[in-house]
Formats: C-alpha cells, structure tokens, sequence
C-alpha cells in the first residue's frame, strides 16, 4: 500500500487481535493487523487450531505473530473439530458455540502472562469475557462488533424508545425517533430486540456483550466519517465508548500477484468473459451463514436462468441443493462455484458489473470499494439494516422484490429476474452505478491517504492510548 511508517510509534506499541471464530468477523481483523503493523507496531493475534492454517495464510509475509488456544471440546450440539460458525451443522448452534468461548479465558490469560508489555488489545464483541482479562492485566481494550454506525445507531434508537412494541404488525413501517427520515419495520429486527420480555442464553449472551463494549476504552467501526457522518456523531453523544471509523479495511489488502496458470477457475471464467466482449457479470453470494430453503434456491436458479445476464453463484453451504442440470443449461454463461472464493478479487474483476449480496456488511463494503452496485437481500443478523442503508441512505444498490412485500418475504423468480435486469441494464441501475463510483473514491481516500479520515482516526487512536498508559504509569509512580 506504501504507508510509511509514522514516527509516533515503534515496536514497543505492540497491539493484541483476538478474532470471533468467524470468517466475517476474522477478515476485517486481519486487514487491520496490516494497518497496525504498517505503522511499526508490534502485532499478536491469537485463534484456535483449525483456524490457524487460514489466519497464517492471510498474513503470510507479515511480521505478526500468531498464538493458538485450545478450543473447548464436548459441546453439546458442536461437534468436535468444528471452531468456526462456517462449520457449524446449523446457525442454531450459534449461542452455544459462543457461550463456550468462555472456557477459553484461561488459557487467553496464561498466554498474556508471558507476552512482552501490550500496549492494547482488540477483541471481538462477541468475546466479551476478554474485557475482564484485559482489566486483570490492565490492559485497555477495544471492541468490534463488524457491523456499521447506522444499523447500531437505529438499533438503539428504536430499542431505547421501544418504539418497536407500538406497531401492530411485523411489516408496518415506523419512523426511528432519532432519525425521522427513516421509517423500518419489525421485520429489520431479529431476536433478542424484538422480544418484549427478552430472556434465555441468547439474551444473556448480548446483554454481556453489550455491556463489556460499553465498559471497553472503545468500539472500533469497519466503516469511514463521510459515508454516515449522522450515525458515527449520534453514536459518539448518545453513547459509550467512543466510536473511532477506520475503514474501509478491505482496501489493505494486498493486492494479488498471479499468473494466469496460478489463478482458479473462477478468475480464468471472468477473464473469459472479459476476452469475449461479455463484460457485464452479475456476482452472486449469500454468505458463509445463510440458510436457503429448498424452495427459494429453486426460484434463485430459475430467476437467473430466465434473467438472460451472466452470473458467476458461490453457493455455499447450500450448494449440494443446486443440481447439475441447472449447470448444464446456463454453462454458457453462468458459473456455479461451491468452493472458498477470493471475494475482493472477483467485486474488482473487470467484468463484474452488479452483486446479488446478502448485505452482510464486509460484502457491502467489499462492494462499495471495488465500485460494483449491490443488489440487496437480506438473510439475517442486521443485513435488513444493512439493505436499508444501501438502498435508501447511500443509495448505491437497489433491493429484491419479495412476493408479499415484506423484508423476510418470499423471493418468486419473476420478482428476481426482474430486479437482476435492473440493476444490471435499467435505468435505477445507472444511478446507483453512478453513487457507487463517487462512494468508491471516497473509501479510498479515507483509508490509502494521509489526509484521509480513517488514516488519521487510527493515528489519534493509538496516539491516545499510549498517552493514556503513559499517564496512567506515570500516576502509579507517583
């Protein structure tokens, strides 16, 4: 990237990452490590067995340095060997596998023992159990949670106000409170925050979370100042710790060195396309987590097939649900892909010119930054809010159409098909491929250059915090 290294700070910053067993939540702490570390810092990243080969590969040619916890065994529900949610059988087991996290803070704590002085940590939100190590050890920490100021700025909004109870159906639309030009639904919302009298281990589970981020020295946001200055400055007054944007963090990635041999197939089927005057490829990816009935990967399939646009589908956990005919008819230009894709390296591809995402916010973002407009469909988590952001405040995508017109409604082809050609060769198409440009730019500049605000954010960040142990070792020796 050809950061230079700031004066500032030296190898005796040295800053601790401890990752959710997530891919969605491992990548953006990975690109940060690189952040950090281009900036002369010293960086210890810490993850369990079975994710380590992933973890190292992507920071191969780094200087950090990576240390291993034994993850727990005898889980009910988790089978052994299964560390990340990827694997999991079914997003069901999710509170479990979280919760027993927890048994890993021994160990987390015997391997922070023998490390030299850590000047911070940056921990997941998920793993909020390791607030209480780093106060064991006074080391101050930060905490992530992945998503954007926006969907945690309107979730507060609405579950301070309980605002949510005072509709009467999932699908009618309400103003938030604080943000009036915004109107969502229930339906934007998952449980605990719709529950009325919330209870049970998920709640348990993310009234600590909420709570150790609360208590942490701050909340680090994959996002930058001009994309939702509202939501980051609403986050900031309404709410502890303080919120530092030092995103996009895809755009520290490195940028790939392959032959035309070494690529997969996936990028030598673009480049295909590309050769052959068919430069107009819609990406289509739901995720690593989401779970598709039987019945909508029908219509997914028969909704590209009749769109006439080419695709290239990663289908994921779903993929034994997508046959082999389905394959044979569309092969001339559609690429059905149920391995590990590169992501970043597919949104930049010359030929992708939309994405059919989940709106998970690493995808969004990924999106923005390659500058490809998004075609939004929520699958869970805080994607409804996500869609919302992309579509109606940002404006750089457009949303599925459901058959009842609900957020978490039903998806017909017809409806697919319909919106796949808009955003691919309609006029709403142009548009948000215009914003998308113009947005594009602007992540770049906040993140790659001097001047730019996440840049500086994270100078001040780790500027802040060393004064801050600087004076607060000074006080001990008083």
């Amino acid at each position: 990237m050809g950061h230079v290294l700031h004066s500032g700070f030296s190898s005796t910053t040295h800053v601790v990452l401890f990752p959710f067993m997530s891919k969605g939540h491992t990548i953006p702490l990975l690109q940060l490590a690189r952040l950090i570390l281009a900036r002369a810092a010293t960086v210890t990243i810490f993850t369990t067995p079975a994710n380590l080969p992933f973890i190292s590969t992507r920071l191969q040619n780094t200087a950090a340095s990576i240390i291993t916890l034994p993850f727990p065994k005898n889980i009910e529900g988790v089978p052994d060997g299964v560390e990340s949610t990827d694997k999991l059988p079914s997003m069901s087991l999710f509170v479990p596998f979280v919760t027993c996290t927890k048994l890993m803070k021994p160990h987390f704590e015997d391997a922070l023992e023998g490390l030299a002085d850590v000047t911070f940590m940056i921990t997941d939100s998920f793993l909020g159990w390791t607030l209480d190590s780093a106060s064991k050890f006074g080391i101050p920490r930060l905490a992530t949670y992945g998503f954007n100021a926006f969907s945690g700025a309107i979730m507060r909004s609405v579950v301070a106000s309980r605002v949510l109870f005072q509709v009467e159906s999932d699908a009618e639309l309400f103003q938030v409170p604080d943000f009036p030009w915004i109107k969502v639904t229930r339906n934007d919302f998952s449980s605990p925050f719709i529950d009325r009298e919330p209870e049970g281990p998920h709640f348990e589970f993310v009234k600590e979370s909420i709570t150790a981020t609360s208590n942490s020295y701050g909340l680090l946001v994959n996002s930058f100042y001009e994309l939702e200055p509202k939501f980051i400055e609403y986050s900031n007054c309404k709410s502890k710790p303080k919120t530092w944007s030092i995103g996009p963090l895809c755009l520290a990635e490195p940028p790939k060195t392959t032959t035309t041999s070494q690529k997969p197939l996936y990028l030598k089927w673009l480049d295909d396309k590309l050769e052959n005057g068919k430069s107009s490829v819609l990406y289509v990816a739901f995720g690593s987590q989401a779970e598709i009935s039987k019945e909508q990967l029908h219509e997914i399939m028969t909704g590209l097939e009749k769109s006439g646009v080419n695709f290239l589908w990663v289908v994921g956990k779903n993929g034994k649900e997508v046959d082999n005919e389905f394959e044979r008819r569309v092969k001339d230009r559609g690429l059905v892909v149920r391995d590990w894709v590169d992501q970043i390296e597919i949104l930049k591809h010359e030929s992708v010119k939309g994405f059919l995402s989940h709106c998970g916010w690493n995808s969004a973002l990924e999106s923005i930054c390659a500058k490809v407009p998004i075609l939004g469909w929520p699958m869970m988590a805080e994607q409804p809010l996500n869609v919302r952001m992309v579509v109606e405040e940002i404006k750089v995508g457009l949303r599925v159409e459901t058959c009842d017109g609900t957020v978490r409604g039903f998806v017909k082809w017809e409806g697919l098909s319909k919106m796949v050609k808009e955003l691919m060769e309609g006029e709403m198409g142009k548009v948000v491929r215009k914003n998308v440009e113009e947005i594009g730019d602007a992540a770049a500049k906040a993140v790659l250059e001097e001047s730019g605000s996440s840049w500086k954010y994270l100078d001040h960040l780790i500027e802040d915090i060393v004064a801050f142990r600087n004076k607060k070792f000074v006080s001990q020796q008083a």
